[in-house]
């Protein structure tokens, strides 16, 4: 069995943050709107308006299992990345776990890491910097670092 990569786990970690806290309560994270406009908590786990805070040990627990999540979607929809290197899965996990599956499943970006053309999946990650239909800046730094794993 293939083990999320620390680099995954650190690009998520890098990207999400644990950062959306209030000043009156500086130990637990709060919902949040994300730049894409969804209801968030922790390292980037989508949930309700109403979810209570929660503890940086809660939200290290739902970060570990969604990038578990997002590494068995990405290795089904790329399994030749379990024969690549950790970079190169550590990537496309941090890819899946941003946004989604489906986003993975019906992307150019699949094609091309199942064809192992590495120079073209790195090309194909700086097409996904759009958050509610307006490039976001730190979409486009995400990328860049997955790309960068990548080639």
């Amino acid at each position: 069995m293939i083990a999320v990569p620390p680099a995954a786990v650190d690009l998520a970690k890098r990207f999400e943050g644990f950062h959306r806290v209030p000043k009156h309560d500086a130990t637990r994270a709060h919902p949040y709107i994300c730049p894409a406009g969804y209801w968030t908590i922790g390292y980037g786990r989508l949930c309700d308006p109403q979810h209570p805070p929660i503890s940086k040990d809660e939200a290290e627990r739902y970060l570990a299992t969604d990038l578990l999540t997002a590494l068995n979607a990405t290795l089904r929809y790329c399994p030749v990345l379990a024969s690549e290197s950790s970079g190169r899965l550590a990537a496309i996990v941090d890819f899946t776990f941003n946004l989604g599956a489906g986003r993975l499943q019906t992307s150019t970006l699949r094609r091309r890491i199942n064809q192992r053309d590495w120079g073209a999946s790195a090309q194909e990650l700086s097409r996904w910097i759009y958050g509610g239909g307006k490039v976001l800046p730190g979409l486009v730094t995400r990328r860049k670092a997955e790309a960068a794993l990548i080639i």
